[in-house]
């Protein structure tokens, strides 16, 4: 796998496109819808990194690619596999690292296949930033335990053949989700109200002698500035695991 596309270019996109690049002996190719505006964040995160090549539109960009890698927002998912059908080659590794239900993960399955690739569903179990490429990845699909260790190699040392369906390792994301982005929202109104009547520091110290996780002052500053900083993203992504518990 020395000729890699990447399609989107956010955070977990560029973190990729680092790693990658540092490792060394790859070619990586890039492309996202924000490309269009250069006053985009993607579009001057690749005008960054000029050894990133950005190509003009999805198919285009996965033309002659020996691994895809997929990292759009949730509400992208299926628009993205449609883009890239008509470019990707027979037999191609489609890596989606999309937070998506495991029927969304099905129907954009069905479309890379049909169109010659093989797609390779992958539930990201973690924040990408502490481990970046290394962070911890669920596959799902046929292919799965075939494709792990070269994916080990470029240096997802993380990755876990999970299962040779499509679905579960979504399922396993989607059904934490619920917990993790649950816990964010309850600290979010937990605290603005709490600062509202001045008693935030009296409240996480119950918290933690009630639930001892830790330092709960800094936990509930980390939760809330992420849903600050990706709230949109994260909408999209619940919206996904509603649609995972009404499958």
């Amino acid at each position: 796998m020395k000729r890699i596309t990447l399609i989107g270019f956010g955070e977990v996109g560029q973190t990729l496109a680092d790693d990658l690049l540092a490792r060394g002996g790859v070619r990586i190719t890039a492309w996202d819808v924000l490309f269009d505006d250069r006053e985009t964040v993607p579009a001057c995160a690749a005008r960054e990194r000029p050894a990133v090549h950005v190509a003009g539109n999805a198919a285009d960009a996965v033309r002659g690619a020996d691994l895809v890698v997929c990292a759009v927002t949730a509400a992208s998912d299926l628009d993205a596999a449609g883009a890239v059908a008509a470019g990707i080659g027979a037999g191609v590794p489609y890596l989606d690292l999309n937070s998506a239900s495991p029927g969304t993960k099905q129907t954009a399955a069905g479309i890379i296949d049909a169109a010659g690739g093989s797609y390779l569903e992958a539930a990201v179990m973690a924040p990408i930033g502490p481990k970046r490429i290394a962070s911890p990845i669920l596959l799902g699909g046929a292919r799965a335990a075939e494709l792990a260790p070269g994916l080990v190699q470029l240096g997802f040392t993380g990755v876990r053949a999970y299962a040779d369906t499509v679905g579960p390792a979504s399922a396993t994301k989607m059904c934490r989700s619920v917990m993790i982005k649950g816990i964010e929202a309850l600290l979010a109104e937990s605290m603005l109200a709490a600062r509202h009547y001045g008693v935030e520091d009296d409240v996480l110290d119950s918290l933690s002698d009630l639930l001892p996780v830790g330092d709960w002052h800094a936990l509930a500053r980390y939760m809330i500035s992420r849903s600050i900083e990706h709230g949109v993203r994260r909408a999209e992504e619940m919206r996904e695991v509603a649609r995972t518990v009404q499958e």
